[in-house]
């Protein structure tokens, strides 16, 4: 594997980024933007062998886009609760869209992106209680969209109308130490895409270095509905918790960035 001073990948990168429009290595493949890259520059996965220094990563995203990546999982305290399979999903979830088919008759669904910003279809939101330092998730049944009417007497019947009690937490140093832990220090590489006769290009423009988490960063995008809290859960399995960004947001959680191209 080649081994890079942080010097030498700046320089390589702008090598790359002067090749223009480039075939994506691993054609059919929706990563193929960050593959492709990591194939140019001779490394695995997103790890970059910078010898002497902090652990890097490699970050790569097609410009122009608002799709979310996943940032880490970690479940809502109280723990204990087990808060998912045992609040959310029996008093709050819903019939599954295949109940009676791939699933059980009774088989029910609890999946929801979660905004700081709106309330949503459903009354839930994020906020951020700074005075407690934590992050909440609350619902308001008078938020509640119309052709929901059906699941909010469910939602009486099983739970009440009034706020979530308890409600479901991450707390600030938790929640501080776990996303410290993901989000390294980062190259952060930005393309252009296009396809001709069914394959995939890529022209790499922008470059950034990120450096040193900022946890007042993330609970800004939490603020601003740039971050979201994405719970995924059915009666057979719940595939987790997770924090998530709109890509072109990852600079927000850096207390440094620097603009290489």
């Amino acid at each position: 594997m080649q081994i890079y001073s942080k010097t030498d990948l700046i320089d390589r990168l702008k090598a790359i980024v002067q090749m223009g429009w480039i075939p994506s290595g691993r054609h059919g493949n929706d990563g193929g933007v960050g593959n492709t890259l990591e194939d140019l520059l001779g490394i695995e996965e997103n790890n970059l062998p910078i010898p002497n220094a902090a652990e890097w990563e490699l970050k790569t995203q097609r410009s122009n886009t608002t799709s979310l990546t996943t940032l880490f999982h970690m479940e809502p305290s109280p723990r204990a609760l087990r808060f998912v399979p045992a609040v959310l999903l029996p008093k709050y979830g819903w019939k599954h869209n295949d109940a009676g088919k791939k699933y059980g008759k009774k088989e029910m669904s609890f999946r929801m992106t979660i905004s700081g910003q709106s309330r949503g279809d459903r009354g839930f939101m994020v906020v951020i209680d700074r005075s407690e330092q934590k992050v909440l998730i609350s619902f308001n049944a008078s938020a509640v969209a119309v052709r929901h009417k059906k699941w909010l007497q469910s939602v009486k019947k099983h739970a009440g109308l009034d706020e979530l009690n308890p409600q479901p937490y991450w707390g600030f140093a938790d929640l501080q130490n776990k996303a410290g832990t993901k989000l390294l220090n980062s190259f952060y590489v930005q393309a252009d895409s296009k396809k001709e006769d069914g394959r995939e290009f890529f022209k790499y423009e922008k470059v950034m270095m990120l450096q040193g988490f900022n946890f007042d960063g993330l609970l800004r995008a939490l603020d601003e509905g740039m971050a979201f809290v994405d719970f995924d859960a059915r009666t057979g399995h719940n595939h987790g918790t997770k924090f998530r960004l709109r890509q072109d947001c990852l600079p927000m959680l850096y207390k440094t960035v620097k603009i290489i191209l």
